[in-house]
């Protein structure tokens, strides 16, 4: 090998070791859809048909088959931030306990449909019911986490016959963000998330979320997100994804809680402060938003049939980073 060609492949290992990493040390492929296909979910993903102000949408599910069957389907609803493939542990807990486990994408997240307007959590909830009716299944478990917390409180207040127990794990909207965060324009909004970089997204999940998990368990979440960049409906993609802090902001649930009648327990992180929106709310008011644990408490002693359970030096993801105690938790408030 001659000199200038040493020379040119030292200067080319300089210039790739300099560069900043993705968000996985794995090779360059195709970017992600916008509705995350291929990315990879647990078990086979199913579409259904359904319509929102007049759009014709697809809702993706994954239907979970009992171990030994005790007669009893669970519905796990997700957060804002992942698809619904991260309750995976959760879903073979359930299953191994005997329960059937449907676990939909909700439209606007995940493999679902991307709409082109606004997201709301009435039709979110009459979509899930949709879902419900398809499978034939009358009433469920509802287990629900983060953003899937106001969508399952919506149900359990339109819906009440079709929720046995409800399982509200680290829910956000257990406050009325409107009351100290002034409304964001959604170009505003857009034009932030599109500034985001995968390593600033893993700062801000680490921050929010109080997140007690090792690197390369977020790292799949963060890629799926980021992967998408490169997608030619990333600009359709982004602006769901905006919509859905917008739902959450205008449409609180947090005054409909003291009326559910449902058998609920809240399982909360002691360490989780996420609240959407802090960073625009006036410096006085931020450290005042997110004291979760301490809301789902009171919020718990104004219900009917409510109890909460607090597991320390948890944050955000509590059945992701406390799995035993979660578990014990879950199947035994569920057996009650």
């Amino acid at each position: 090998m001659n000199r200038l060609v040493l020379g040119a492949l030292c200067a080319a290992l300089l210039v790739t070791s300099s560069m900043p990493s993705r968000a996985t040390d794995a090779p360059p492929r195709e970017p992600y859809g916008e509705n995350l296909e291929g990315f990879p979910y647990p078990y086979p993903v199913h579409l259904l048909p359904v319509a929102n102000e007049g759009e014709q949408l697809q809702m993706a599910y994954m239907d979970v088959a009992p171990g030994q069957p005790n007669g009893r389907t669970a519905l796990l609803l997700h957060g804002r931030n992942f698809p619904s493939s991260y309750w995976a542990p959760v879903i073979k807990t359930l299953s191994d306990a005997g329960f059937r486990v449907v676990v939909p994408d909700q439209i606007g997240f995940g493999k679902s449909s991307k709409p082109n307007g606004a997201l709301h959590f009435d039709n979110l909830a009459r979509n899930t019911i949709a879902l419900l009716d398809h499978l034939g299944i009358a009433k469920a478990e509802v287990v629900a986490h983060s953003t899937g917390g106001m969508v399952a409180v919506r149900i359990a207040r339109a819906y009440p016959d079709r929720v046995a127990h409800l399982v509200l794990t680290a829910p956000i909207g257990l406050e009325d963000y409107r009351l100290s965060v002034p409304p964001v324009p959604t170009e505003k909004l857009i034009e932030t998330e599109d500034k985001l970089t995968a390593e600033g997204y893993r700062k801000q999940l680490e921050t929010n979320y109080a997140l007690k998990l090792p690197p390369e368990q977020i790292t799949p979440y963060i890629d799926a997100r980021f992967n998408i960049k490169g997608s030619p409906s990333y600009a359709h993609w982004l602006r769901a994804f905006v919509a859905s802090y917008q739902m959450i902001y205008r449409e609180p649930v947090v005054h409909e809680i003291p009326l559910v009648t449902q058998p609920t327990l809240f399982i909360m992180g002691a360490d989780d402060h996420n609240a959407p929106g802090r960073p625009y709310a006036p410096e006085a008011l931020r450290a005042k938003m997110g004291q979760n644990a301490e809301n789902a408490k009171a919020l718990a002693s104004q219900m009917k049939d409510g109890h909460a359970e607090v597991i320390p030096n948890t944050g955000h993801l509590v059945f992701l980073e406390a799995r035993e105690k979660y578990d014990a938790l879950l199947l035994g408030f569920l057996g009650k």
